[in-house]
């Protein structure tokens, strides 16, 4: 039983944790809660669902499954990709330097209108996918992991960590720290903000939509609200391990996923989104800087 929900809630706290990077990485750079980003999320879910029955129609999940997954995940990233640098650029910049309080009106409007606009072209009623993995646990009875729940763990595990030497090792990660920093003497050095902003954006809605296919397959149905209170929690992932610091947003979404399964099982399903919140609470009264942020400190 408590291995079941420990692999439960790293499944879970995968899926939070890329959600999660999406949050902090924005903050990191611009300091603002892009409050829109489960919509990119929700978008990525009914994605999948739109590239799976294209490929199943063409009879390709049946004789190549794999392939076909990794093809849903490109177009849906990609797609996604251009919703969150299209967000980006009307949402955000012309409120670059108005005051703080607006942009994160923005972001909650466009959140707003993301759901109405997914719900008026799918509908409001859910969408089923079609399980495509086995249910069977891949090492037996005595590890209780079943091929998709593998999958979305071995999955996320390796885009984070990609993400970790893209944004120490490479050069573009190094501007994308240096625009966090000090986003005036980065351009004065020759760093062009704006682009480095848009692929901020870019990189994060990337991940929201990976993380919204996983989902759809994994759970096997989605609806236009599941961004919200999936946002919510991953905002509640990147505060516990310290917003604006990738490493805690990773840890923040594993540790939120566990407690939501371990919390589910031994106390009460009812309260299951009740404990995000709840360690959101704790952590913004005994801990506001997270549990790996830095007072004052580097974000990102």
């Amino acid at each position: 039983m408590f291995l079941q929900q420990l692999i439960n809630g790293l499944t879970l706290g995968s899926v939070y944790a890329l959600l999660a990077l999406g949050y902090t990485m924005v903050y990191g750079i611009l300091g603002l809660i892009n409050f829109a980003h489960g919509e990119i999320y929700m978008i990525g879910a009914y994605l999948g669902i739109v590239y799976l029955g294209l490929f199943t129609v063409l009879g390709l999940t049946e004789s190549h499954l794999l392939l076909s997954l990794f093809f849903v995940f490109v177009l849906s990233a990609l797609t996604c990709a251009g919703y969150g640098m299209t967000m980006e650029r009307i949402a955000y910049r012309p409120l670059r330097k108005a005051h703080r309080l607006a942009p994160l009106i923005s972001a909650i409007g466009m959140s707003i209108f993301l759901q109405n606009y997914v719900m008026l072209a799918q509908g409001s009623s859910d969408k089923v996918v079609p399980h495509l993995f086995s249910a069977e646990a891949v090492l037996g009875t005595h590890f209780p992991m079943s091929q998709i729940q593998g999958f979305i763990i071995a999955a996320s595990f390796l885009l984070m960590a990609i993400l970790h030497f893209f944004i120490r090792k490479t050069r573009l990660g190094k501007a994308m720290r240096a625009t966090s920093q000090d986003k005036t003497m980065a351009a004065l050095c020759g760093i062009p903000i704006d682009r480095i902003i848009a692929i901020t954006f870019i990189i994060g809605s990337i991940l929201a939509a990976v993380a919204g296919v996983m989902v759809s397959v994994y759970y096997g149905v989605v609806n236009f609200y599941i961004g919200y209170v999936a946002g919510l929690k991953a905002f509640t992932a990147a505060v516990l391990g310290g917003i604006g610091n990738i490493p805690g947003a990773m840890l923040g979404g594993l540790l939120l996923g566990l407690v939501e399964s371990l919390g589910s099982a031994y106390i009460s399903t009812e309260f299951k989104d009740g404990f995000a919140f709840l360690i959101l609470i704790l952590v913004l009264i005994f801990r506001p800087t997270g549990l790996l942020g830095e007072k004052g400190g580097d974000r990102v």
